[in-house]
């Protein structure tokens, strides 16, 4: 009779976190996997590896006290992690490098089904790209200090086959099915703590990671549960759902709930030491700390069906509902949240024409979008909850609900005109959109169709509580804002706006300028 479980141990791992794990591992997920499945077992100990490769109905079990590392690579004796596969929609720009590739990975599947990884044990992305090294007591210091490694501003992806031996995400999953990853902890995750892209029936629950970069990126996947997890990442965002063209397809993300979680842009580390930095105080593109929760950048399949409820922000951005590239974002429900110390717009939503996909990719549509019962605390004035469409292709059927705001406000109308570089993000300026500059009419807010989606990419906004513009059929209920100073700017200031009602909201009064300035608004209501 086969084991069903298999201690890798019992296998010939060393367990001292220098001998490299990685066969003893390797030998105990196949034996696994030919007895039919099973689990392979991480005792106490800490398991230093390259890639290790998932298998069917096989389950990766982390017992408490079990670590497994990523180990820093060995050019001399030629020993490393598997090479970045060939990507022809990566070839062709279609997205960034780290969506377009898989196996240059700590752990990997492919085309598998019925597989898990679970357990109290941590998942350490010590030597990954993008890792931005928190040294713990008794670690040797990276070899790669200042090469994609340590640095903030290492935030751009770079040809990764120009170094093959080495990974950037701790999880890779491409096609696989019916898939749970449950209590472990992700630590230094790399540029992806979890890709997972193309995956049906995925439920991650009671994780907690506290990573530089993305943490979960759920790309092109249906069927997803994300449930009462602990989720820092100050570079980049906590969680996100994306519709890349990786899998050579346009593959929607639908029916995905996410749940009871937590997002924030502490310092790398301090929330699995308990204590919640917030001295990081900026992101590599100058905005502040991420860590939010968010739908694109990537955009190219449809994204629907999806609720986001019992969340909580803290000291990161806001929620962002972005398509670009040609997606249609529609029936997303938002509700019960909180935020506090958020450092962007409390809500963003975004229309775009970047367009960066097969050839015909138009402009998507976002609508049918609910959001209800959210509480924000010291949101910073200088970018507005913004409903941002594309002249022709408005934004539409937005709902906001027993929502409260508090801005910090401070924002002068001369500040908006002067447009001073250090509020405007150099991030986003691209060739094609030669960005923000002052002086201007602080009501003359461009387009910048093209550019990177984020809510500094319009400079200091005209409104300090909503921004909308290009967009029909938004209603607004319940909705109170308030102000810790004095802010000279209009609450509300619409443009191109069609059918928007305002009922029951409360704004201050005695700003310098009006509640609401519209510009060719029309059915405008406000009781």
């Amino acid at each position: 009779m086969h084991p069903i479980f298999h201690n890798i141990r019992d296998y010939g791992a060393i367990g001292d976190g220098e001998t490299i794990d990685t066969h003893a591992i390797q030998t105990a997920i196949k034996s696994a996997f030919e007895a039919g499945g099973g689990t392979v077992i991480f005792p106490s100990g800490s398991y230093a590896s390259y890639t290790v490769h998932l298998a069917s109905n096989v389950t990766l079990q982390f017992e408490s006290g079990s670590r497994l590392i990523a180990a820093y690579p060995s050019p001399v004796d030629e020993a490393g992690y598997d090479f970045p596969e060939f990507s022809q929609s990566g070839e062709k720009g279609y997205q960034d490098f780290g969506h377009s590739h898989f196996r240059n990975s700590l752990i990997c599947g492919e085309n598998l089904d019925s597989i898990a990884i679970t357990g109290f044990g941590t998942i350490d992305g010590l030597a990954l790209v993008g890792a931005h090294h928190v040294t713990l007591p008794g670690e040797k210091p990276s070899p790669f200090q200042g090469e994609n490694h340590g640095s903030i501003d290492d935030f751009h992806d770079y040809d990764l086959a120009e170094q093959p031996l080495q990974a950037n995400k701790a999880i890779a999953l491409k096609n696989c099915r019916n898939v749970t990853l449950r209590d472990f902890t992700i630590f230094r995750g790399g540029h992806f703590a979890l890709l997972a892209t193309g995956v049906d029936n995925l439920t991650i629950d009671n994780l907690k990671v506290d990573t530089n970069r993305d943490a979960f990126d759920i790309d092109c996947c249906r069927n997803v549960r994300i449930s009462n997890c602990s989720v820092n990442s100050p570079h980049d965002d906590a969680i996100v759902l994306k519709t890349s063209y990786a899998l050579n397809e346009l593959r929607p993300c639908e029916n995905i709930t996410i749940i009871n979680c937590f997002v924030s842009g502490y310092s790398v580390g301090s929330l699995i030491d308990g204590t919640y930095d917030r001295s990081f105080s900026r992101a590599t593109d100058q905005d502040g700390p991420t860590g939010r929760i968010k739908i694109g950048t990537e955009s190219t399949g449809d994204f629907r069906n999806i609720a986001i409820t019992n969340c909580t922000f803290d000291h990161c951005r806001g929620l962002a509902l972005e398509t670009v590239d040609g997606a249609t974002i529609e029936n997303v429900v938002v509700s019960n949240i909180s935020m506090r110390d958020i450092v962007t717009a409390p809500f963003f939503l975004r229309l775009g024409a970047r367009c960066r996909g097969p050839e015909g990719t138009t402009i998507g549509k976002l609508r049918r979008v609910s959001i209800s019962n959210v509480s924000v605390l010291e949101a910073d004035s200088r970018y507005a909850s913004q409903i941002m469409g594309e002249p022709g292709h408005p934004i539409e059927d937005i709902s906001f609900s027993n929502v409260r705001i508090e801005y910090k406000g401070g924002i002068t109308l001369e500040q908006a005109s002067q447009q001073p570089t250090n509020l405007v993000n150099p991030f986003f300026l691209r060739k094609e959109e030669p960005g923000v500059v002052g002086p201007r009419n602080p009501f003359e807010v461009p387009e910048r169709p093209r550019a990177y989606p984020e809510p500094s990419m319009f400079g200091l906004l005209p409104a300090y509580a909503v921004y909308a513009r290009h967009a029909k059929k938004l209603h607004f209920t319940d909705v109170s804002v308030t102000l810790m100073q004095p802010d000279e700017r209009s609450a509300i200031v619409l443009h191109d706006v069609h059918s928007v009602e305002f009922h029951n909201c409360h704004f201050p009064e005695e700003t310098g300028s009006p509640q609401f300035n519209l510009y060719q608004v029309t059915d405008f209501q406000n009781k």
